[in-house]
């Protein structure tokens, strides 16, 4: 089953709300932008119902460079996850 491209997505939720798609497009950068400011201001943006983005710092580890087996220092840094709600899971499974 082929994946649901984001032109489809926002024609769907058109039709569910009523809105155009022009309108849809709209609201849906616009909550895309709110999230990553918040994100980067506060360290987290929630959707409720869906889930939350998270900024976490990863700590500096050991790899293995699978072309070699060499080991490898792989430096500290910060990623952003996302975490899915109660509701969300839920609903789904």
């Amino acid at each position: 089953m082929a994946k649901m491209t984001k032109s489809q997505l926002m024609t769907v939720v058109a039709e569910k709300s009523g809105l155009t798609k022009k309108e849809v497009v709209a609201v849906v950068e616009a909550i895309t932008a709110v999230a990553y400011k918040e994100v980067k201001k506060n360290g987290e943006f929630v959707l409720p119902g869906f889930g939350k983005m998270v900024k976490t710092k990863r700590k500096a580890r050991m790899g293995v460079n699978p072309a070699t087996g060499e080991k490898i220092k792989i430096a500290a840094k910060t990623v952003v996850k996302f975490r899915l709600a109660k509701a969300a899971k839920d609903a789904v499974l």
